[in-house]
């Protein structure tokens, strides 16, 4: 089988909720999910949107970098966006993707947002793109993160050390994870078993 790359047309849809692709629209609902919340973009490479034109800067550079395939976590009771996700650095070649740029609004941590977001991201990159493997790169620092991660049935591949530069000029180190294809139905049922 040959791995496709993902594109910005693509739209996933779950029970809960529905990826599509980010546009600037989406910026006054993704504002009123997560804007001015440290807690939300401690983790993020980006400063903490205090204002909803700077919202629309975060939403533009996603838009601006040609690696990103960024999704708009759109709930589906509300029909309003409550966070991003990204498929990045794919590669046909390498068989291979980073699910990364992940956040949601606090009202939705801990509920089914996450579980199927990655469920449907997964799905799409296994059983659609044909990729055999998929990536995520989380700041050493961030218990919740790794452990969002390991649940999914990732496996912890090492520690790149001062990888990325923080937006408070700090340097992080990044945990890698991976999930093969072989890996992914015993990772599936278990998602799906807790949407």
């Amino acid at each position: 089988m040959t791995a496709t790359l993902p594109t910005r047309t693509t739209t996933l849809t779950g029970r809960h909720i529905r990826l599509e692709p980010l546009v600037p629209s989406h910026t006054a609902d993704l504002f009123a999910a997560g804007g001015g919340d440290e807690d939300v973009w401690r983790w993020t490479r980006h400063r903490t949107p205090r204002t909803e034109e700077e919202m629309g800067a975060i939403v533009a550079r996603h838009l601006a970098e040609e690696s990103l395939v960024p999704f708009a976590v759109v709930h589906r009771d509300t029909g309003r966006a409550v966070g991003v996700s990204c498929y990045a650095a794919a590669s046909a070649e390498g068989e291979q993707v980073e699910i990364g740029g992940t956040w949601y609004g606090r009202a939705h941590w801990g509920s089914a947002v996450n579980p199927e977001c990655k469920l449907l991201m997964l799905t799409h990159a296994f059983e659609e793109l044909g990729m055999g493997r998929v990536v995520w790169k989380t700041d050493h620092l961030n218990e919740r993160s790794r452990r969002a991660v390991a649940r999914l049935g990732a496996v912890e591949e090492g520690t790149f050390r001062r990888h990325v530069r923080r937006p408070d000029g700090t340097w992080r180190d990044s945990v890698w994870f991976s999930m093969l294809r072989d890996e992914w139905p015993a990772a599936k049922s278990r998602l799906e078993q807790r949407i």
